[in-house]
């Protein structure tokens, strides 16, 4: 292993390490690996100006190809991914819209009346919607309003809000992990290998379909003693505000779920259009801002930079582990261990992205993988087996990645945020309670998505395995 292999490696574990501890804020961290794999990498040696550029990737951003695909878009994961950053600030745009006019709220009060305040069937119709929204909006954001409006249904209902609040989080991660838009590591998947909306809803929307029904029966299931024991309480419906009371502007409420099932139709036909995801996120944002007049420059001003700026020291750290190869060391590695069966790889990969993702970050660990399983099928240049091969991969790392962080209340940001909500209102959720519930859940999506990944994809394996053999 060189020199520049071994200072990489260094810089990478320093960054996970920092951002576990959590002592310093993510982006900072990030940021400040991001620098030192500049000077350390890109002016001390001999990678010089071109991996620098390659790595910014800047000049990605002005070419066509970038705004809308007019051919067959070939597969880049080096350097920046300015798409994802670019989508993901629109989107965080358009939510902040819908926040601003009381969507969120007015959806959550509306349901709870369509069930009639019953315990059970808010239950069951909270987890549905939590999962739903978080096919389209990053989970983060679902369970801040969510948990909060649990809260306040809760204690109108005299309910304990606790098993609401722990599935509707582990539905929302699950939800995420169903579409493109859903969960940031499926955005990097998707951008990266220029994966369409309808590529994810097919292949890892169907896992998290048949997971989200044996997962409502199991979290029933756990906490149904005090769920039945609620559901025959008496309740006073005459203090819960009416779901019209939530909407604070009529005209704003109305544009931004306009806008809102506008994003959804781009996303899901963007393949069939051209329209990348940085176009659609960035013409979102623009709509957003325009409906909001006056209130445009609060909107932005709520906008997360802090994530924006954690992806982009993110990137150029993991861009020094692709130009320095030890990514593709990584590879090689996972190759060896598995004697090149691809069902060991697939294994391998799931576990190992389910496992890591519930103690760090389940984002630089996306970024870090993407890399790898395109090294694990033919590199850059694959052939049409190794192609189908490489699908197989990306969807096992998206499920890992997105269902194994809600393992643990660290392992991904809807679990801290939806816990703190939890904390804020006197309600805490400690690690003993959050795993107890938490960890089964996470297993037997696990077991599902290596089910359906066997039994669906065991002609692509197996042309792998016979391609081998040759």
């Amino acid at each position: 292993m060189s020199p520049e292999q071994i200072v990489a490696i260094i810089i990478f574990v320093a960054m996970f390490v920092l951002i576990v501890i959590d002592k310093i804020e993510r982006q900072y961290v990030t940021l400040g690996c991001g620098v030192l794999t500049i000077i350390m990498f890109f002016v001390f040696s001999q990678l010089g100006y071109g991996a620098f550029s390659e790595t910014m990737n800047v000049r990605s951003i002005i070419k066509d190809q970038f705004w809308i695909v007019t051919g067959h878009a070939s597969e880049s994961v080096t350097g920046i991914n300015w798409a994802t950053i670019i989508f993901i600030a629109g989107m965080m745009i358009m939510v902040e819209g819908m926040a601003h006019s009381g969507f969120f709220r007015w959806l959550c009060l509306k349901l709870a009346k369509l069930v009639h305040y019953k315990p059970i069937p808010l239950f069951v119709a909270f987890m549905i919607m939590s999962s739903i929204l978080a096919m389209f909006i990053d989970s983060i954001t679902v369970i801040l309003f969510l948990a909060a409006v649990t809260v306040e249904l809760a204690r109108l209902l005299k309910i304990d809000p606790v098993p609401m609040i722990l599935s509707e989080i582990f539905c929302a991660n699950l939800g995420g992990s169903a579409t493109m838009c859903g969960d940031p590591p499926n955005i990097i998947i998707g951008t990266s290998m220029h994966y369409s909306f309808f590529d994810f809803i097919t292949n890892t929307g169907l896992i998290a379909l048949i997971s989200l029904v044996l997962i409502i029966f199991y979290f029933f299931w756990i906490f149904r003693k005090k769920l039945i024991e609620e559901e025959h309480m008496t309740i006073d419906t005459s203090t819960i505000p009416e779901p019209s009371e939530a909407i604070v502007n009529k005209r704003d409420f109305i544009f931004s779920s306009i806008i809102f099932g506008l994003a959804v139709v781009l996303l899901i036909t963007h393949s069939m259009t051209g329209l990348t995801v940085a176009t659609i996120g960035i013409g979102i944002a623009i709509l957003t801002l325009i409906v909001a007049g006056k209130n445009a420059l609060t909107i932005l001003k709520k906008v997360d930079y802090k994530t924006l700026l954690f992806f982009i020291g993110l990137f150029i750290v993991v861009g020094g582990l692709e130009k320095t190869k030890v990514l593709e060391v990584m590879a090689n590695g996972i190759g060896h261990i598995s004697g090149g069966n691809p069902y060991i790889v697939v294994i391998i990969i799931l576990w190992l992205s389910a496992v890591a993702s519930a103690f760090v970050d389940n984002i630089p660990f996306a970024a870090t993988m993407v890399p790898v399983i395109i090294g694990l099928s033919g590199g850059h240049a694959p052939t049409a087996i190794q192609k189908d091969y490489r699908h197989v991969l990306a969807w096992t790392l998206s499920m890992g990645t997105d269902v194994g962080g809600s393992a643990t209340p660290i392992g991904a940001s809807a679990n801290v945020v939806g816990t703190s909500v939890a904390a804020k209102h006197g309600y805490m959720i400690g690690w003993g309670k959050y795993c107890k519930s938490a960890v089964p859940a996470t297993v037997i999506v696990m077991l599902v998505s290596m089910g359906v990944i066997f039994i669906r994809y065991n002609k692509e394996i197996t042309e792998v395995i016979n391609s081998i053999a040759k």
